[in-house]
């Protein structure tokens, strides 16, 4: 296999005419959506405000509120289709040597240690692994997976914190337009609401046979096409606030990451969630003044490079802060840096002699060693030492108290005893003598 060959990606391709009406079909779902928003604006603005409501204030109300939501509501939308899906930075790609040597590998042990030495050499930030404990690989695009990176087969390629291949929006919802998505959802939801809502009372004069206007049934199926859309969309946003208070994405709900805990590999769904406002700012980033905007909000969101976004906690869509990992040195170099432990905002001083403390997110758990039974093979106990030292402590003082109780009270016994044999020998008569005994 030859170098180029290697170095290109490898997921297959559709070439000439098919190509072009596989293209041309995926943007349906965004005519159709874009279709139902061009009718619904004839029916509410023209229809309804201009021929149908009478008076000038509450038309006037309509319009101004209506065009508001609509333009928060097509600029969401828009940023969530034409933003650039975030790809994977060319530190993960395999060089052609590395390349060579991975496929070259008889065995499964010798092309996990081709990965592994990648990523040491690379110092790529890499804490998610296989079910198997392996470093995640993409076979068709020849590179690692940053964390939280999945490939999309819609696109053809390695996506940053891919959450869904969504066909409304013709494009990947991942790391680079998750929050154009969020808000997309919300403006939608308000705009079919704030439409039911305001031709409610033209829908009971329809039902009541007192709307006696030509664009009546405009009005009705604008009022059902708002309920019916509305309904969608509140379960569809209500879901997805779960996933950012949560840290989640779809893929991760379904299927959990794998970190390592000691010398083995757990999921865990909960193992990126920061808590729930550093959660949000994850996501919405930490300009305040444009979070509700369809903007880019972060002050720092290029990842161009491994690792060149300054606040680490926000994530850079390669890495991710992870819950239970130490924060970067640049956050610990003074006793009096605010905790960079995730959930907390209070500043702890003496960091070190606070260890025991806990800050709300992470907190201290008894050690894992590793025990080896020849009959049950390797597994593992938690070390109680000293626990078990206290209750042998325990023991012994409770062992040492009641020996010296039951001491004193055979002493005791003793002493009445040999009272009570000087009193009968004292009040024995001289002629009697003692018998002896066989």
């Amino acid at each position: 296999m030859s170098t180029a060959a290697g170095m290109a990606p490898r997921f297959s391709a559709m070439s000439g005419p098919c190509k072009i009406c596989f293209k041309a079909a995926k943007w349906l779902p965004v005519l159709f959506i874009v279709s139902v928003v061009v009718w619904s604006y004839y029916a509410y603005v023209i229809q309804l405000n201009l021929f149908t409501v009478e008076s000038i204030i509450e038309k006037s109300f309509y319009l101004l509120l209506y065009h508001f939501l609509l333009v928060l509501f097509l600029w969401a939308y828009w940023q969530t289709i034409f933003t650039d899906i975030g790809r994977v930075p060319k530190q993960f790609r395999l060089p052609p040597a590395e390349l060579d040597r991975y496929e070259s590998a008889e065995t499964d042990e010798a092309r996990r240690a081709v990965l592994e030495g990648f990523t040491q050499k690379q110092n790529l930030p890499v804490y998610n692994r296989t079910m198997t404990g392996d470093i995640r690989y993409c076979e068709k695009c020849v590179q690692i997976k940053p964390d939280r990176c999945h490939h999309c087969s819609v696109c053809g390629e390695c996506v940053l914190k891919l959450d869904h291949h969504c066909p409304w929006v013709n494009n990947c919802v991942a790391f680079t337009n998750y929050k154009f998505f969020i808000l997309f959802l919300g403006y939608a939801l308000l705009y079919c609401l704030f439409i039911a809502a305001t031709t409610l009372q033209y829908f009971i004069k329809f039902w009541k046979n007192q709307l006696e206007v030509p664009a009546k049934f405009h009005i009705l199926f604008v009022f059902f096409v708002s309920i019916m859309f509305a309904i969608s969309l509140v379960s569809l946003f209500g879901y997805h606030i779960f996933l950012v208070v949560k840290n989640r994405s779809t893929l991760e709900s379904f299927r959990a990451p794998i970190f390592q805990l000691r010398n083995t590999w757990v999921q865990d769904k909960d193992g990126f969630s920061l808590g729930a406002f550093n959660n949000f700012i994850e996501v919405f980033g930490d300009n305040r003044s444009l979070w509700f905007l369809p903007l880019a909000s972060r002050k720092h969101q290029n990842f161009s490079s491994v690792g060149n976004n300054e606040n680490k906690y926000l994530g850079d869509g390669v890495s991710y802060p992870v819950r239970g990992q130490p924060p970067p040195p640049s956050a610990t170099t003074t006793t009096t840096t605010p905790v960079q432990s995730y959930g907390s905002t209070q500043t702890r001083l003496y960091r070190d002699m606070c260890v025991c403390l806990g800050d709300g997110v992470t907190y201290p758990q008894r050690c894992v060693d590793e025990d080896t039974d020849d009959l049950l093979g390797s597994r593992q106990r938690w070390a109680e030492d000293e626990e078990n030292e206290l209750t042998a402590g325990y023991i012994n003082n409770h062992a040492h108290e009641t020996n010296s109780s039951c001491s004193s009270l055979a002493g005791r016994r003793v002493e009445l005893a040999t009272n009570r044999v000087v009193a009968e020998k004292g009040t024995r008569a001289p002629s009697e003598e003692p018998q002896s005994v066989v």
